[in-house]
């Protein structure tokens, strides 16, 4: 994943992505294609937008999607660069697996790392997903008081 931090306001934007899944035997190209795509989408939702958020009282506030972020297509990147690695399964006939937690499970770890990069010049490090806007302005902002009390 390749992404640029907008400095002023912390907005990511997704510039490259590359996956590479192996689903063992390739059965239907559009499908698997659907698949990684919306796994990727589940991803990137995770690492930057989809969190709960509780009052003191343990209430849920974000508990509808009005309120609930989720990834839209403004938030994917343009184009999605997907490679097959075919390793036929011996436990079944077709040789077929599963196919999209590739997608959907390194990425927060992924965009965390990415985002890190981007903002390396800013000297505070990145230990949590998800990283909205919001939160990277935070992180920064603590980053650098902490640095003006000469903690860092």
């Amino acid at each position: 994943m390749i992404l640029e931090v907008d400095p002023e306001t912390m907005m990511v934007e997704i510039k490259r992505y590359v996956a590479v899944e192996d689903c063992g035997t390739v059965i239907n190209p559009l499908i698997l294609e659907g698949q990684i795509h919306g796994g990727i989408s589940m991803g990137i939702g995770n690492a930057y937008y989809e969190k709960l958020h509780f009052d003191e009282n343990g209430q849920l506030l974000n508990a509808s999607l009005a309120d609930y972020l989720i990834v839209t297509s403004y938030e994917m990147p343009l184009r999605l660069e997907v490679g097959h690695w075919e390793t036929p399964a011996p436990s079944n006939d077709l040789g077929s697996k599963g196919v999209g937690e590739a997608g959907a499970i390194p990425v927060p770890a992924l965009f965390a790392a990415a985002v890190q990069n981007a903002l390396q010049d800013y000297d505070f490090e990145v230990l949590e997903t998800p990283l909205s806007p919001n939160r990277l302005y935070e992180l920064l902002r603590d980053s650098k008081a902490r640095k003006n009390e000469g903690r860092v």
